[in-house]
């Protein structure tokens, strides 16, 4: 049945190739991606997908879907198709959709033995706003038992996890003076985020190993003979574990509300979107390198302990999700570069959306046929997520 998977891929990768051309010819940006999503979602809809544009509160977010039989498990694909502004397709999300839409294309035409439901989405945006977190306060992805995507990269593999991510602006306001003819009439913002800047560095100490904190100064307050009104500063907590995390924002927020009482100060204080923590699932990605190895993708690697954040790590913490990565380019490559746009319209970019086809599919296979597979990555999802929701 693969087999006959494959063949069908084979004879239409000139489509995946021509579709992920054009969409790296005409990178669109931050929720405007109409001609991407256009592209993706004309090839699903002429190939019996029933389409939905415009979903989850997103002009340019989608979902097809296709229903073999019925009551049979639904497996979702998820594909990103934004580009990086002032350097186009630097991170490969024009191969996503192409190969995804293929992939379930293919498996549409050729599996019919078992009931199932193959359910796309498409999610803009996830390199500015993070798309993905938008469609799920707006209802998304709440119709399919696992969540699959891919990602071209410098190695094959997948990952064990990824950091999630809480990003605030911290505006503090004082009283303005003069610095030096009436300082003691001043009330300085900007010591006040200084202090708070402090209080970050003190408690580094007493934190888990994996936490992550960032900060930065956005405005200063003006030049050093005026006691500055306003100093605003932005600040970024990372965890691998969305419930530890909430904890150290916790701390985070008396840090802040101790730097205001000691200088005399308010302060206003705005949230991002917050980026969550993926749920480990290592069944689901042992199935998906299984795969890999099968069609003998480039470079395979053991899966990635050390990540970053990713909105789609929102949709990994609600449903049983993973995502493999292909190689298209040289090993020890970093996204969003030069070189990853140089290997754009690659013959090896070309290869690894055909590969990660072939992976995907074989993986609806594995999930459909066999046997309480999928009622055991469930399983390891539920006791995973039991687990860190401890903290």
């Amino acid at each position: 049945m693969k087999d006959m998977i494959f063949d069908y891929l084979e004879s239409i990768k000139h489509q995946i190739f021509n579709m992920s051309d054009y969409i790296f010819d005409n990178p669109e940006y931050d929720c405007n991606e109409y001609k991407a999503m256009k592209t993706i979602t004309d090839y699903l809809g002429n190939r019996g997908f029933k389409l939905e544009r415009g979903i989850g509160g997103l002009e340019t977010a989608f979902r097809a879907s296709y229903e073999n039989g019925v009551n049979g498990p639904s497996i979702g694909m998820l594909c990103e198709y934004d580009a990086i502004e002032n350097i186009g397709h630097a991170c490969g999300h024009h191969m996503q959709g192409p190969a995804i839409a293929a992939a379930a294309v293919s498996f549409k035409e050729i599996y019919k033995n078992k009931p199932y439901k193959l359910v796309i989405y498409g999610t803009p945006a996830e390199e500015t706003s993070g798309g993905k977190i938008i469609m799920i306060e707006n209802g998304c992805f709440r119709d399919i038992d696992v969540a699959l995507m891919f990602h071209g990269s410098p190695t094959t593999t997948t990952d064990v996890k990824c950091m999630a991510l809480s990003s605030f602006k911290v505006k503090f306001k004082g009283k303005s003076a003069h610095a030096a003819i009436q300082p003691d009439s001043g009330r300085s913002a900007f010591d006040a985020l200084l202090l708070s800047f402090n209080g970050i560095e003190f408690l580094r100490e007493h934190v888990k190993e994996d936490t992550r904190m960032h900060y930065t100064v956005t405005n200063a307050g003006g030049p050093d003979n005026v006691v500055p009104a306003e100093a605003t500063g932005t600040f970024s907590l990372r965890s691998y574990n969305r419930a530890y995390l909430d904890t150290v924002i916790e701390r985070f927020m008396k840090i802040i509300e101790g730097a205001s009482l000691m200088t005399e100060t308010s302060y206003e204080i705005a949230a991002d979107r917050p980026f969550d923590s993926k749920i480990p699932v290592l069944k689901l990605n042992d199935v998906l390198m299984k795969n890999a190895k099968l069609v003998e993708a480039p470079t395979i690697r053991p899966p990635r302990e050390k990540t970053g954040s990713t909105d789609f790590g929102n949709v990994m913490y609600n449903v049983p999700g993973s995502c493999i990565r292909v190689a298209f380019v040289p090993e020890g490559t970093s996204p969003h570069s030069q070189e990853y746009l140089n290997a754009g319209k690659s013959e090896d970019a070309h290869n690894a959306s055909l590969i990660a086809s072939k992976i995907l599919a074989a993986t609806c296979y594995d999930l459909i046929s066999e046997e309480n597979l999928l009622l055991e990555i469930k399983k390891e999802f539920s006791n995973r997520k039991n687990e860190m929701s401890k903290g």
